[in-house]
């Protein structure tokens, strides 16, 4: 892919990712099964890393110290959006980022607030991404069905594209 086609891919999966409040992210258990958990997205601009408030002694950030590998699926069924995004994932501690990202909410999740010891931040850097887009009304979206059934190419109905972040 040309750079310029790369740019504009991450540039479109940005753009899709801000339309989603809430996603799902998938650590790997210590027996090796997925456990998938619903998170926040942070209002940070989209540069290939993802990041989410946790504690530091949860399963979640246990899953990850022993898996690095996770994967945080979006979707926004309204506008027909969903991603999937694959990374590598590290607990962080950094108290100026904390700070940054912090908002007074989220202190119903975190009784303790900002200063709670516990506090820590889950940094997801996103390797490969793949969404796929198919905004319009219902009706516009059915007629793009209706005529990828006739044309035999799903292509019809939507954008989709694979996107290398890092």
């Amino acid at each position: 892919m040309a750079e310029n086609q790369e740019h504009d891919a991450r540039a479109k999966l940005a753009e899709l990712m801000k339309s989603v409040r809430f996603v799902m992210l998938t650590t790997v258990e210590q027996d090796g099964k997925l456990h998938s958990r619903p998170m926040a997205m942070q209002d940070a601009e989209f540069d290939g890393d993802l990041w989410f408030f946790t504690s530091a002694n949860t399963p979640k950030a246990w899953d990850v110290n022993r898996n690095h590998q996770v994967n945080v699926s979006f979707a926004d069924p309204n506008k027909q959006t969903f991603i999937s995004a694959c990374g590598i994932a590290s607990l962080v501690r950094d108290r100026k980022k904390i700070e940054e990202l912090w908002k007074p909410t989220y202190a119903a999740f975190f009784p303790k607030g900002i200063d709670d010891p516990e506090l820590a931040l889950l940094k997801v850097s996103v390797h490969t991404a793949e969404y796929w887009d198919a905004p319009g009304s219902a009706v516009s979206r059915t007629f793009n069905l209706l005529k990828a059934i006739a044309k035999r190419d799903p292509g019809q109905m939507g954008q989709h594209g694979k996107v290398a972040v890092k």
